[in-house]
Formats: C-alpha cells, structure tokens, sequence
C-alpha cells in the first residue's frame, strides 16, 4: 500500500506531503471513493497479471515435453499452406516469447524453442500466429480495427502520461481539470487498443484449434493440452487489459479528487 500512496502522494503541491507521504495523502484517497476503488483495483490486477504470468509458464513448460509429429516452423507451413495463403514467410526469431505475426512485411516470426521443436507448446504457439495471418488474408474486421488503431495508440500512449502530469499539476494550482481529463483520453487510447486485442487474441486461438483438429495432427489429448495452453495465453491479454481499466480509474479518481480540492 506504500507504493501507492506514494504515486498518490506525488501530486501534492505540497512537498511536505510528498515527504512524510502519509497521512494527508491516505486521508485524502479515503474522502475519494474513486481513487481508493482505483487502488484497489490496482493491487488486485497486479497479483492476477502475476498468476496468470506464472500459471502460463508452467503450462507452456510442461507441455514443451510432450512431443508431437511436427516442429512449430512445419506446423506453421502446414497450416498457411492449407488455408491458400502463399504469401507468408516462416522465420525464426532470437528470444523467448517473441512469436507474433507481423502483417506489414507478412511473416510469422517464431522463437527459436517454437520454431525448432516438436512439441505441444510448439505447435499451438505456432499455429495461433497463422491464425493471425489468416485473420489478415481473411480481412478479419477486429484485426482491421486494431491496426486502424495503432497511429494513435502510439501519440496517446507517449503523450497521454504527459499531459496527465501537467493536467494533475494545473488541477492542483488552479482547480481546471479540463487538461488533466484531456491527458486521460490520449492515455485511455492504451486501453481501448488493449480491450480490441482481445477479439483478435481469441479468435486467432479458435483458428488454430480448429485446423489442428481438423488437420489430424494432434489426437485427442494433444488438442486438450494446445487447448489449455493457448487459454493461459488470452488470459495474459484479459489480465492487461484490465489492468489498464484500473489505471484509468485510479487516474480519474485523482482528478476527481484534486478537482473537488
């Protein structure tokens, strides 16, 4: 609860406040009903991201052991292969967790340990990115919105921060939070980007499910596992965005706050 207080406590115009952080800016979180639902939220969406984080590498560990036909790379070739997609490259990418389908150069770029492997983890990582390629060819309209949505998640998220610092500092000189709820709506871009991503999360693991079955590659118990494995890794999508929901409660709860001050 220290942290937080002292993220509360940063806005004071009062240096004094920021230096014994505590009882003024606690007392002032409790008479706010908004922030202290803000930090609540904040702490809960943390421990969740956390759980979700762990729970995935175990999933993904143990189901990199159990061996399939077929590496990630050939999943991935099969897979494009059989949807009429002849335009897309295979390439295998340095890291970990660095798989993603990049539409603007059309490649499915996968991580050594997806790319070289023949395992569950393998094939249903791999498989997932060409679900995301066919979401392309196919002009899926959540993957249109989301990249129709990149130019200006890219000004909100590096300009909203900023003038939500500047908003908070003139609502604590002036009392005008117009600039502070201007600061919010550029940095809420993150969250609107963040809840359209799940859709796209989603459906693109819903493709690769439904071609694994269909292609016969993995039998029954396989495609439980590739099943599993792949909800850990929405989850991870869904605990982002609501993390990010949080945020901009707990930064409209200091608004609100600070505006009533």
């Amino acid at each position: 609860m220290t942290a937080y207080l002292q993220v509360l406590a940063q806005w004071s115009t009062d240096v004094s406040e920021v230096n014994d952080l505590s009882m003024r800016g606690f007392s002032t979180a409790m008479e706010n009903p908004t922030t202290m639902i803000g930090i609540i939220l904040l702490v809960v969406m943390g421990l969740l991201g956390a759980v979700v984080q762990k729970r995935l590498m175990s999933v993904m560990n143990k189901f990199s052991q159990v061996e399939t036909p077929i590496s990630g790379a050939e999943t991935a070739r099969r897979m494009l292969e059989q949807h009429g997609i002849h335009d897309v490259r295979v390439i295998c990418t340095k890291g970990k967790l660095t798989d993603h389908y990049n539409p603007a150069d059309k490649t499915v770029n996968l991580s050594e340990i997806v790319y070289n492997c023949n395992s569950i983890t393998a094939m249903a990582v791999a498989a997932h990115e060409c679900g995301h390629a066919v979401q392309h060819a196919t002009a899926y309209t959540w993957l249109r919105m989301r990249s129709s949505l990149v130019p200006v998640v890219n000004i909100g998220s590096r300009l909203g921060q900023i003038v939500l610092i500047a908003g908070l500092a003139l609502v604590g000189a002036s009392g005008n939070t117009t600039v502070a709820w201007i600061g919010l709506a550029l940095f809420a871009c993150t969250s609107v980007f963040a809840l359209v991503t799940l859709p796209v999360e989603f459906n693109a693991s819903r493709r690769a499910l439904v071609w694994l079955n269909a292609s016969g590659l993995a039998d029954d118990a396989m495609h439980g596992q590739a099943q599993t494995a792949l909800k850990w890794a929405a989850m991870t999508y869904v605990s982002a965005a609501l993390a990010s929901l949080a945020q901009l409660v707990y930064y409209a709860g200091l608004i609100l706050g600070r505006g009533k001050r």
